[in-house]
């Protein structure tokens, strides 16, 4: 086991909450295997449903404000200097803070580890910058140097997040058991789970699973609760339970802790997710998943996703209904079809299936955090 260590996450929540997300599980998933963890957010609100009962050895604090003294004792500066700062997806950290780093390095004459913990992509661009050096050259850390970490899906890259034990809990999950304790029916029924932004092909995957299905069975569908709710509840009504034709139901979920949302993931024939985290829980669920990445101008996510289905070498079928899922302007005809293309979930399991089988051969991303920092260290 790798040397205990002090680790500084530092998280600015810009939208979606995929960035406290991610954080969160790399700090739970560092502390379980030992090490000291503080998370400094600038709001923590979403911790109190996704991570309802926090976890030993990370402490949450309040972000920097610049200009603000910070108090070292407080923050437990004092007593534990930092022995790895993790700046994450762009964000910067107070120069306080900076300060306070430094002149604990300089009494202790070791610098803490400085890692910049970049987007998810399976673009090529990954493997080239993944670990370069980021000299810093202004600022209480001058002389210091920052580091490029990239979460990826090949060997030469930072990895994804998966905690000890993941693939083994899944294997011995109850989804009768589960759906039970939810309050969800499902006998005879294809159930699928929706975690999107609002796609505008949404209207007609709705009205395509109302009019036939899927997989010649009724669909169930599980609507996480925010924007997928506001969207479909925009299309469908505000009832749950039937929507007017036999063949859709819907069943609007509350706010999921994470380990809950997994559990979803889990039970789920068919999972639509957003944004990054999701995408990487959808693999390791090993089901049949789309994935609404988070749009940008200029269209440059759809490179991102192109490069994503490449590594999956996802089946035409697939391409194509990412290719629709992902689109910014309605179908034509969207309250009848003819969208989405027809769904091959054995085929999608297939690719799901081979794509997490290549992953779990690899390192995981907080033990490739670890491995680096023991060599800087």
């Amino acid at each position: 086991m790798a040397a205990a260590r002090v680790w500084d996450i530092f998280c600015k929540v810009i939208d979606n909450l995929g960035d406290i997300g991610i954080c969160w599980r790399l700090a739970a998933d560092l502390a379980s295997r030992g090490h000291t963890v503080r998370l400094w957010v600038d709001d923590a609100s979403a911790l109190r449903w996704m991570a309802p009962a926090g976890c030993e050895g990370v402490h949450v604090l309040p972000w920097p404000q610049d200009g603000e003294p910070l108090d070292l004792q407080a923050a437990g500066l004092a007593q534990q200097p930092t022995d790895v700062l993790v700046e994450a997806f762009g964000c910067e950290i107070a120069p306080e803070f900076l300060a306070a780093c430094a002149g604990a390095a300089q009494a202790s004459g070791r610098k803490p580890v400085w890692i910049n913990l970049e987007y998810l992509s399976a673009e090529d661009y990954v493997e080239r910058s993944h670990t370069l050096p980021s000299p810093v050259q202004n600022g209480p850390a001058a002389g210091w140097t920052k580091w490029f970490f990239y979460p990826g899906f090949t060997d030469n890259t930072g990895g994804l997040l998966r905690e000890p034990g993941l693939l083994e809990r899944q294997a011995q999950f109850d989804r009768a058991e589960w759906l039970q304790a939810h309050g969800i029916p499902s006998e005879g029924q294809t159930l699928v789970s929706l975690f999107c932004y609002e796609p505008p092909a949404l209207q007609s995957l709705l009205a395509q699973f109302a009019r036939q299905g899927l997989q010649g069975r009724p669909v169930r569908l599980l609507v996480a609760a925010g924007r997928a709710a506001a969207a479909v509840r925009a299309l469908a009504g505000n009832h749950p339970g039937q929507t007017g034709d036999t063949q859709l139901s819907i069943s609007y979920l509350p706010l999921l802790a994470q380990t809950e949302f997994d559990h979803l993931l889990w039970a789920c024939d068919l999972n639509f997710v957003r944004g990054e985290d999701s995408v990487v829980r959808a693999l390791w669920a090993g089901k049949p998943f789309v994935w609404q990445i988070y749009p940008q101008h200029d269209d440059i996510h759809l490179a991102k996703l192109q490069a994503f289905l490449d590594w999956l070498q996802a089946p035409p079928s697939l391409r194509a209904f990412h290719a629709a899922w992902n689109r910014r302007e309605a179908p034509q005809n969207a309250a009848t079809g003819p969208w989405p293309p027809p769904a091959d979930l054995p085929a999608w399991q297939a690719a799901t299936r081979a794509g997490r089988a290549r992953l779990a051969a690899q390192d995981d991303l907080a033990t490739r955090l670890l491995g680096f920092v023991a060599k800087k260290r």
